[in-house]
């Protein structure tokens, strides 16, 4: 696996423009099962984007399909999963990813100093928290990275900050009690559509508490469920609130498994 792995990130590092290539996802975290695509990192320097019809023909080349328009465009996903192409590389699925190397630092240097947002990201049902750069760059394994810019970054991701922690837990402590707040009229009308929405973003906002409380970097809504089961500090009711929220016991049962959730922990944050 390492040789298919090191061979990727040599034919992309050939093109002009890219400073490096990692591997990322759940294969990165070593979280991987048999149906994980591999994620694949590709960071530029915004002021000299790599050369797209170089990488579009390296990508054409080694995917098995031989696609006649394999990458999207700079931005063609988004503003922060900002493009790339969903390739099959000798039989295996391989999702290239381009990475702004200006964007990627800057949002770790955020982060350190407390300093998160959140932006509407297709491809991300909660949202992209700028933070998740930092956690994405700390589980990368380089396959490229000639002048150590990604490796330089990774240096800084080495222990978890103290101000992201409480960053997290001040803006999202708070977001997990308001979105059950708002939906309150909405259990009584059995308006399942605004309940169930507003329950789900309560949980992910919890999960992202519990991700700091434990001081783990948070990455993807993706078995971030699976991953808080494995935490040493979570409420004893994380399970049974989950599972209530998603079984059709809402809106009201779910709903009130789920806010006792967020009580408990608040007084697991300290808070």
């Amino acid at each position: 696996m390492d040789d298919f792995l090191r061979k990727i990130g040599a034919r992309i590092g050939e093109v002009p423009g890219v400073a490096a290539v990692a591997l990322g996802g759940s294969r990165a975290r070593d979280e991987a099962d048999e149906e994980s695509d591999f994620d694949v990192g590709i960071y530029y320097d915004p002021a000299a984007v790599p050369n797209l019809a170089g990488l579009s023909r390296v990508a054409r080349d080694l995917d098995d399909r031989h696609p006649a328009e394999p990458l999207t465009p700079i931005g063609g996903w988004g503003p922060w999963i900002n493009g790339g192409g969903w390739l099959v590389i000798e039989g295996r699925r391989v999702d290239w990813i381009y990475r702004d190397l200006d964007r990627v630092a800057s949002a770790i240097s955020d982060a350190r100093g407390g300093r998160i947002s959140s932006h509407y990201q297709p491809g991300h049902p909660h949202a992209f928290h700028t933070h998740m750069y930092m956690g994405e760059v700390h589980h990368a394994r380089p396959l490229f990275d000639p002048a150590g810019r990604l490796a330089a970054l990774q240096r800084s991701t080495a222990t978890y900050p103290p101000a992201l922690k409480q960053a997290v837990l001040d803006r999202f402590l708070w977001e997990a009690d308001f979105a059950l707040r708002s939906a309150e009229k909405s259990v009584a009308r059995g308006d399942r559509y605004h309940v169930t929405g507003s329950v789900f973003r309560s949980l992910a906002c919890v999960i992202q508490v519990l991700f700091a409380v434990n001081e783990r970097y948070f990455v993807n809504e993706k078995r971030s469920v699976e991953a808080v089961r494995s935490f040493e500090r979570r409420p004893g009711s994380f399970d049974a609130a989950v599972a209530s929220a998603f079984s059709g016991d809402l809106p009201t049962e779910g709903f009130s498994r789920v806010a006792a959730l967020v009580e408990e922990t608040r007084v697991l944050a300290g808070r």
